[in-house]
């Protein structure tokens, strides 16, 4: 199925609509319309090669929906074909699928279906050609269900369960509501097992291990498991690297890390064990460098769980196979003894690169301007991926990495229209930082564009030229875009990354400052006319900005944090802060207070907008409430929203939509008009 057509052209309706200070209704009706248009663009969810490389398959969202997605197959040698769909559902109805695991063999496919009896995501396996019948379901779990991966032999497949607790939704939530007793048993996710003949379920690892990732030694015997003590939401950030024999549950510590830990991979013979650790702020947003540890082959007898426990003696130091890379690895992969294939960002851009398991040089395989999600087949050359770039919509690829061909054209009509793209660079305190600016097309009258810094959460995150929604309309109502990856941010490496800590709202803001700078030095923007923007970290940075500087005419604060000393106690993920923060605000309260932009808030004076979720635990509402009352009670243009039954991210088409054309209104109506250009007389004869 192909996405509607869709033209978004950038003209001069925009910018007389600028000059007088606020747009008018058809240009306001115009913007949504675009919005509209956008959604029903295809999105492909995630995208899986088979081991052999032969079929790629993917998930694709279904427009005009909220969850429900398509999975496809296709054959890769054939790609006059049709691809294949393969469903969990009787009737074909939509339905949110996902979660793809292919067989050793690559004939069958693994995934998660909601097709079944009430809303819970269930296990179920097809043929991946299609031609066997419809899927099997294999799991009927009252509960959490996660990130099926295939045995190596082929006969079961692993699982994350949490039983009991269909609510437990992750800390981004919306979170479930506490009453009674509150977190007196907290949820526990651990690795189970299936059978794929009889489809019988085996809990394995401990009751006491919240097990976050897992991946399957080679010979099946172990999974290596990143894990925590309960709760998982909140101890994420204090997690270690365990083997948990299959067969026994009998768990191992492998890897006590300094940082975060995420991606373990096993070598090709079992022996090592690899990961990425660095400084996370998120789960699931993946960074740092790459560690490998070497695994004896008889591990200690089952280990005691907790803080004090320790490495056993067999087991050496982990080392760091790309100490001091100016770069950021994202995601991995071992597919060859003497080579370990990494994703990563690279100064702003999308890379894949390479490395020694010994250490050494960094080989970049690709990189390029864009965005890439990237599957690697067996063999560490065949991938598939899923590529786009602001003008872009995104479509799946396949082949050799770097010499790609196309696989989809779901977004073929897609049309986006922006004026310039540039890569921004800039020195301060000697050390260089990036950002991407998006101009609109150029007003024939000559005025200078106003802008919206857009500053990205995190903080351990990084801005890719990848395509962007929100990118394509604030161009379309004439506005440049400029967003930053200033210090503690991905793609420099990871003494970058850990370079605002302690320092929150200072060295970071200092270098969002500069690049603004930078982009005013050199591309037609108006001094006169910026917006600040974020969400998140990107949000508090935006309620620290308007305490700190009047650079900036008008603000929305989306899940900003506004009060660190009050966060600290209400959020449900402190653990987080530990290491930016160097010690509980119990402890060094004088840390928290420092960079709280409530402390400096009679000195804003631009118009500030304030957008939050209602079940918000990674940033209670409360601070969102706590900045708008202050702006409020001092006479400060304000306004709160807060969507309802939404947690972190906002997940409902409507909000998501508001939320974009909220924002965008909110700098039509508070940043000044443009100062007409004079015109130039020719002299006198």
């Amino acid at each position: 199925m192909r996405a509607a057509t869709l033209a978004v052209a950038v003209g001069c309706w925009m910018w007389g609509a600028l000059a007088s200070g606020a747009v008018p209704a058809p240009a306001r009706v115009e913007v949504s319309a675009t919005y509209d248009a956008l959604q029903r663009m295809v999105r492909i969810r995630e995208v899986s090669l088979s081991p052999d490389g032969t079929r790629v398959a993917w998930v694709e969202s279904v427009p005009g929906t909220e969850d429900a997605a398509r999975l496809q197959v296709r054959e890769l040698a054939h790609p006059e074909r049709a691809p294949v769909r393969v469903t969990a559902s009787d009737d074909g109805a939509p339905c949110a699928e996902g979660s793809l695991a292919w067989s050793p063999d690559g004939r069958q496919l693994a995934f998660l279906s909601t097709a079944g009896e009430g809303r819970a995501r269930q296990l179920y396996v097809a043929d991946a050609s299609g031609a066997g019948g419809p899927a099997r379901r294999l799991t009927t779990v009252t509960g959490v269900v996660a990130a099926p991966k295939w045995s190596p032999d082929g006969r079961s497949v692993g699982l994350l369960v949490i039983e009991g607790a269909e609510d437990a939704l992750g800390p981004r939530g919306p979170a479930a509501r506490e009453t009674g007793v509150v977190q007196a048993s907290p949820p526990v996710k651990r690795f189970a097992t299936v059978t794929v003949e009889d489809a019988k379920l085996r809990l394995v690892s401990p009751a006491g291990l919240f097990i976050h990732e897992y991946a399957w030694s080679p010979d099946g015997a172990r999974v290596a498991v990143v894990a925590s003590q309960p709760p998982g939401d909140a101890n994420w950030w204090t997690a270690r690297v365990y083997a948990v024999e299959a067969g026994s549950g009998e768990t191992s510590l492998l890897h006590v890390p300094r940082w975060q830990v995420a991606k373990p991979a096993w070598s090709p013979d079992g022996r090592q064990l690899a990961f990425i650790e660095g400084l996370m702020s998120d789960e699931g947003s993946t960074g740092g460098d790459v560690l490998v540890v070497s695994v004896p082959e008889r591990l200690a007898a089952k280990v005691r769980l907790g803080e004090k426990a320790r490495l056993p003696a067999k087991v050496p130091p982990a080392r760091d196979v790309t100490e001091g890379m100016k770069a950021t690895a994202t995601d991995l992969f071992w597919p060859k003894a003497e080579r370990l294939v990494f994703a990563a960002q690279a100064q702003g851009e999308a890379a894949l690169m390479a490395v020694s398991p010994r250490g050494g040089e960094v080989t970049t395989l690709w990189r390029g301007p864009e965005h890439v999600a990237v599957s690697l087949g067996r063999d560490g050359v065949t991938s598939a991926v899923v590529r786009d770039a602001i003008t872009q919509a995104p479509e799946v690829w396949a082949g050799p990495v770097g010499a790609w061909k196309q696989v989809t054209r779901l977004n073929a009509d897609v049309r986006v229209t922006v004026g310039d793209v540039r890569s921004v660079t800039w020195t301060r305190e000697g050390q260089s930082a990036q950002g991407w600016l998006v101009l609109p097309v150029p007003d024939a009258s000559g005025r200078k564009a106003p802008m919206v810094t857009v500053v990205h959460g995190g903080p351990a995150a990084g801005v890719l030229p990848g395509f962007n929604p929100q990118v394509v309309l604030f161009a379309a109502r004439g506005y440049a875009v400029f967003m930053p990856n200033p210090r503690g941010s991905y793609g420099q490496g990871e003494a970058f990354v850990q370079a605002n800590r302690r320092d929150f709202g200072y060295g970071d803001f200092d270098d969002v400052l500069a690049g603004l700078d930078a982009v005013l030095a050199s591309a037609p923007v108006d001094p006169a006319r910026q917006g600040i923007t974020g969400w998140s970290y990107g949000g508090f940075l935006t309620m620290w900005a308007v305490t700190r500087t009047q650079r900036f005419q008008a603000a929305v604060a989306g899940a900003g944090i506004a009060n660190w000393q009050s966060y600290y106690g209400t959020n449900h993920i402190d653990t987080w802060m530990l290491p930016y923060f160097g010690a509980s605000v119990y402890d060094e309260p004088e840390v928290y207070t420092r960079s709280s932009p409530i402390n400096g808030v009679k000195q804003v004076k631009a118009p500030t907008l304030v957008l939050h979720g209602e079940r918000d635990v990674e940033v209670p509402a409360s601070q969102g409430y706590e900045f708008y009352k202050a702006l409020k009670t001092l006479g400060v243009k304000t306004q709160l929203v807060i969507y309802a039954d939404e947690g972190h991210g906002l997940r409902k088409p409507e909000h998501q939509k508001d939320r974009l054309i909220r924002t965008l209104d909110w700098f039509d109506e508070n940043l000044p008009a443009a100062e007409p250009k004079p015109r130039v007389r020719a002299p006198a004869r």
